[in-house]
């Protein structure tokens, strides 16, 4: 995962509502830059080769049993060496709480020691999910975000081709709306992106002759989403009588963002056209290609065996 974002510890704290047994002097400057968390048992019986420094250090019931079995030096020596790799901080679940040499060792050398009261591998997944989020790669790509029957539809196309005039009639028809004019996307998957809007712009639409409406003031706060999966880009076209368009939607289009394939459609519009309308039956049909089921598919087979019997008949 990219080093380029960053989860401040004191985010982590509030979060999850750990408890700070020891706060170290650089707590408040303290940066999680990777996913993954990590529990130390084979650290503490002192193999350190393939050692991450960098992850969040967890210890549950296996490890504060093993290091109960120790007598005080020997918890002292154990606990010198793990802390000494300088990791950004040690958290012990299950309601343990640190022992004395725990806390001397965190104090020589300056790591935070936190507490929870969660079983292990419920901390441990929460703060793996949180952290995958949190330090997605990103982009923010101009563009509406719609919710339409569920699957998150990204509008595309130049400005002014009509992109917010369309989002309005589909939030009139009962859809939700996530983010106009800029979107903010993650990519929290290998082929799975989530969107956004900036904090400033969130549950704002702006319609070019009538100006900045509120959504959710304006169409109810079920009118409104804070963040959705984007399932189906589609590129808003002026109509070109020169340009050959897909009439069956057997030629299947991909966007690809932050190096995930998104499926994509092409929509060419001209005056009169009922987009809001295109676009429900866009999302429909995509819902239905994922479903296993393709109209484009099951019309040419249906086509090709007519005339492949027409044919046999002659």
């Amino acid at each position: 995962m990219s080093d380029a974002y960053c989860v401040p510890l004191t985010r982590l704290v509030e979060e999850f509502h750990l408890e700070v047994a020891f706060r170290s002097t650089d707590f408040e400057s303290v940066q999680l830059t990777v996913e993954d968390v990590a529990r130390p048992g084979l650290q503490l019986a002192g193999y350190f080769d393939h050692f991450e420094p960098m992850r969040l250090q967890v210890m549950g019931n296996a490890e504060m049993s093993y290091m109960e079995k120790m007598n005080a030096k020997e918890q002292t020596t154990i606990y010198g060496r793990l802390f000494s790799y300088k990791f950004p901080a040690l958290l012990l679940a299950r309601g343990f709480e640190p022992g004395q040499s725990c806390l001397d060792m965190a104090k020589k050398h300056n790591v935070t020691v936190l507490c929870s009261n969660e079983a292990t591998s419920t901390v441990v997944s929460g703060i793996i999910t949180f952290l995958r989020t949190a330090l997605a790669p990103r982009i923010t790509r101009h563009g509406v975000l719609m919710e339409v029957y569920g699957e998150g539809l990204l509008l595309i196309g130049e400005s002014g081709i009509g992109k917010s005039e369309a989002a309005v009639e589909l939030l009139k028809r009962g859809h939700r709306l996530i983010a106009d004019d800029a979107v903010e996307i993650r990519k929290i998957g290998e082929n799975s992106l989530v969107g956004t809007a900036p904090a400033l712009i969130r549950n704002y639409i702006e319609l070019r002759g009538i100006g900045i409406i509120n959504v959710a003031k304006l169409f109810g706060m079920g009118a409104v989403k804070a963040e959705n999966e984007i399932n189906l880009v589609v590129n808003i076209v002026p109509w070109n009588t020169q340009e050959l368009y897909d009439r069956l939607g057997l030629e299947e289009q991909y966007m690809e963002i932050l190096g995930a394939k998104i499926p994509q459609n092409t929509i060419p519009i001209t005056p009169g056209r009922n987009l809001a309308v295109i676009l429900e039956v866009a999302a429909m049909n995509n819902r239905q290609r994922k479903m296993g089921y393709n109209a484009a598919q099951e019309f040419t087979e249906q086509m090709n065996n007519h005339f492949a019997q027409v044919g046999s008949e002659a």
